[in-house]
């Protein structure tokens, strides 16, 4: 399996933005050292997930791409396989849990793009989408488990070993580990040395418990999170547990109540609006910077989709 980053980085080239890795004197404060923020709340759709998407797609044939295309997601992914359908003249339809956030709903709608709703939780919506997809003959786009998804993922660490001459540690979060196999991937050749922390919800912790028992781990009645965007686990095949389990060296859970702090404080401090599955590398840092005294550090801010609602009863 080859996760070619420097070939995804030629393809998606000026279609994707090179995201502002953005110093923060007060959480440098925090660990007496230098603190930057990789900025993907600012990212085309709001998160990275413009990056895989657009990099699967833009790859398939004419042919493939003839088929019609498939995708499941709570909303980020979508919005990213949404506007990479228009971009590569493509078309597609994405299923969604029935539970969907309405505001993400609402910004799929913009696109000229297929909705259809099946299931409480993603990975229900996702496996049954995938069924659909092969009996349809239509090419299915994982939101994660997929090398061409993580390697358009992983062009964020690209951009950040560019940015930076030296990075000590990394802190993203960890959904179904898409984007943080992809920033693995690049950082395991371009910089061995940066230790990478996978962050996660304490309510759907899936990638952790799977790495801890050596085997991917359902959680049968999975809890409600403000990280919406990371919740729902993983495939039994995802390629991106294996990866995880070699690369990412620790692993963070946080509370509701720490990332819903986190999310304040980047309001309060930067006067940016941040997601849940941000607010949890944010929170993670918080719990780490002790232990990262007088290091380099980059807090992937990985998407800005919050609803105004969620986010006023937060402030």
């Amino acid at each position: 399996m080859q996760i070619d980053i420097k070939k995804a980085a030629a393809r998606i080239s000026g279609q994707v933005l090179q995201t502002p890795l953005f110093y923060s004197k007060y959480l440098s404060a925090l660990n007496k050292g230098q603190v930057y923020l990789k900025l993907e709340n600012e990212q085309y759709t709001g998160s990275f997930k413009a990056r895989g998407a657009l990099n699967k797609i833009l790859g398939l044939s004419s042919s493939e791409k003839a088929k019609g295309l498939i995708t499941a997601s709570t909303g980020n992914h979508a919005q990213g396989f949404a506007r990479a359908l228009e971009i590569a003249n493509a078309e597609g339809t994405i299923f969604l849990p029935t539970n969907a956030e309405a505001s993400k709903v609402e910004a799929l709608k913009a696109y000229k793009v297929g909705l259809q709703f099946h299931g409480a939780d993603a990975l229900t919506t996702e496996l049954h989408a995938m069924k659909f997809a092969e009996a349809s003959g239509q090419i299915w786009i994982s939101p994660y488990n997929d090398p061409e998804v993580i390697a358009g993922q992983g062009t964020l660490a690209l951009e950040m070993t560019s940015q930076l001459d030296s990075i000590d540690a990394v802190l993203g979060c960890i959904g179904g580990g898409g984007m943080m196999s992809g920033v693995a991937t690049w950082l395991h050749q371009a910089s061995p040395k940066t230790k990478i922390i996978g962050c996660l919800p304490e309510n759907s912790p899936e990638m952790y418990l799977s790495v801890k028992k050596g085997e991917v781990v359902f959680m049968e009645t999975p809890l409600p999170t403000l990280s919406d965007g990371s919740a729902g686990g993983l495939e039994s095949d995802a390629i991106t547990f294996d990866i995880c389990r070699k690369l990412i060296h620790d692993y963070e859970l946080t509370s509701e109540s720490e990332i819903g702090l986190a999310i304040k404080y980047m309001v309060d401090k930067h006067h940016k609006i941040i997601e849940g599955a941000a607010g949890v590398a944010l929170a993670s840092f918080f719990k780490r910077a002790a232990e990262l005294e007088n290091q380099t550090v980059v807090i992937i801010i990985c998407g800005g989709n919050i609803t105004t609602e969620k986010l006023k009863s937060l402030l």
